[in-house]
């Protein structure tokens, strides 16, 4: 195997990445092979697409499979062998449908077939055994001796940047927002890439454009959401457990939270959020369900601990999932949509009946904990609706800057930079939050500026868009570039969604962002340093450095 896709990346003098049996992880290095011929033989199904949308031939159903498929193949999503080759097995159908109805409108408007990279054309083996072998063709490092680690580290951040946007393609998909515009350029960043292509300057520029279709993307998630769920309001959330029967609901997905609170209404179940789902308290559409109580427990990386100890069920919606054998609550943890590990019950439909029974024949919390309390919504509308007085603070002298410290959360010891940062920033500053990062300082108390909460967590790791639209709004106010904002951006990264996240920014123009705790694992010290250059991103040192400099900027 070779992945170098995310923070649990091992390091060493001899070059970064996981080269071994097995991941840091988990997953096993057939797993890491078979998810690579699946990114090639996905990266087949986006040639056809592109070549057959010349000649008129758009098919939404492969539109919507492959990204989905794609997401598959991110950090913590799915560790199931099994799933992947069915996956596989199902791409290779798509391409092979497309490419008959491709040259069959070839044929039928007098137009030649086009002479497609090998790469489309690749057969997928009946054994797994042969698939395994194959797959070392596929490895993503497997021209460094002839293109270099530079160009290497390039095509990865194009194709890690495309995988966090191809998860926000699905999860606005879920909730009925689709464009075939967007699935269209998806389809041609993705072809691009199954090129091996060697030039530095496309490259970059490819990184950009991924950028901006992720910008597109979120708004659309957003659109999703708000349309389903209303717009999030302010809402404090308790933090502690309180007595009954209970299910936790994890990863991204609001859709699976209703029906999973649809389901369970009236049962004596009472429902708890987890990690990124802890926003979903401030939609409309959720504060009729009196049995949603709280959140439970923090971010990812402690799941182990946090659902060992939960004496109920667990349901995973998306990504983060890890080893639940660790914990040895596998046989009460559901998997959904493309979660996958094996020896895990699968929800395949919508009937989470399964994790309902689970849930029913645990012990639940035997009483109230004292309740810790913790608010969340201030996504687009809140912000927007705050701004004025906002504006009119910052005028008056009363908020001299704003904080931005959010992201992926991890289980580094260097992580705690962002617990301090949050605690050191000035008292005449707003701290912006979101994603899982916010478990890190989200139940200190920060107190507030003439009645504007210091503290303002916006939501989802996908809720940037809302932070985007506020930086927006303000230089808007203020008649000046983002960038002459009193700003700061301060991002912790994980995993493939924290890239594309970083690529949306950085294609808008928004300069000076922090990153830590450390930099990618595919990005060399050359990459690094033309990021630097171009954009001003700069790694995180230390608090007291990091703040003198931003007060300053």
């Amino acid at each position: 195997m070779f992945c170098v896709q995310c923070e649990h990346t091992i390091r060493t003098p001899q070059g970064n990445g996981c080269s071994y049996a097995r991941g840091m992880c988990g997953k096993t290095g057939e797993v890491s092979d078979l998810q690579d011929m699946l990114v090639h033989l996905l990266q087949a199904v986006s040639t056809y697409a592109v070549a057959a949308r010349k000649v008129g031939v758009i098919d939404a159903e492969i539109d919507a499979y492959a990204p989905q498929a794609f997401f598959s193949t991110l950090t913590n999503v799915n560790f199931d062998a099994e799933r992947i080759i069915d996956f596989s097995r199902r791409a290779e159908a798509y391409r092979n449908d497309l490419r008959a109805r491709y040259e069959a409108a070839c044929a039928a408007q007098g137009v030649a077939v086009e002479l497609l990279s090998p790469a489309a054309h690749y057969k997928l083996p009946d054994a797994k055994t042969v698939m395994l072998s194959d797959a070392l063709q596929f490895a993503l490092n497997r021209q460094k001796a002839e293109v270099g680690e530079d160009i290497i580290g390039l095509r990865l951040l194009c194709l890690y940047g495309l995988k966090g946007a191809a998860a926000y393609m699905e999860h606005a998909r879920v909730l009925g927002q689709t464009d075939a515009a967007v699935a269209g350029k998806y389809h041609e960043f993705m072809a691009f890439l199954g090129t091996n292509p060697d030039d530095m300057g496309a490259l970059f520029q490819c990184a950009m454009d991924i950028g901006q279709l992720n910008y597109k993307i979120m708004e659309m998630l957003d659109k999703g959401e708000t349309e389903t769920f209303g717009h999030p309001e302010p809402t404090r959330v308790n933090t502690q457990p309180v007595a009954g029967k209970a299910i936790v609901v994890s990863g991204h997905d609001l859709h699976d939270l209703e029906l999973i609170l649809q389901q369970t209404e009236g049962k004596g179940i009472n429902v708890y959020t987890h990690g990124e789902m802890l926003p979903a308290h401030a939609y409309p559409a959720f504060k009729k369900y009196k049995h949603l109580v709280g959140n439970y427990g923090t971010a990812w990386q402690n799941q182990q601990k946090e659902f060992g100890e939960f004496p109920g069920a667990i349901v995973m919606t998306s990504n983060c999932i890890v080893d639940p054998n660790v914990g040895q609550y596998g046989a009460r943890i559901f998997t959904r949509s493309i979660v996958g590990f094996p020896g895990v019950t699968h929800i395949a439909g919508n009937d989470f009946g399964a994790a309902i029974e689970s849930a029913l024949a645990q012990p639940g919390f035997a009483a109230d904990a004292t309740p810790v309390y913790t608010t969340t919504g201030f996504a687009r509308n809140a912000l927007m609706g705050a701004a004025p007085a906002v504006i009119e603070q910052v005028k008056a002298g009363n908020i001299k800057h704003f904080f931005l410290i959010g992201g992926c959360d991890g289980d580094k010891t260097e992580r705690t930079y962002f617990t301090d940062l949050a605690k050191s920033v000035p008292q005449d500053a707003l701290i912006l939050t979101l994603a899982c990062g916010k478990f890190r300082f989200n139940t200190l108390e920060f107190g507030d500026i003439n009645g504007i909460p210091r503290f303002l967590d916006i939501g989802q790791c996908n809720d940037a868009y809302s932070a985007i639209q506020l930086a927006l709004a303000l230089a808007d106010a203020f008649e000046c570039g983002v960038n002459e904002l009193p700003l700061s951006l301060v991002l912790s990264w994980f995993e493939q969604k924290a890239i594309v996240i970083l690529l949306t920014l950085l294609s808008l123009g928004i300069k000076d962002i922090r990153v830590g705790p450390t930099a990618p694992g595919f990005l060399t010290p050359n990459l690094v340093g033309v990021l630097n250059q171009q954009f001003g991103l700069k790694l995180i040192s230390s608090v007291e450095q990091d703040l003198e400099e931003m007060l300053a900027a």
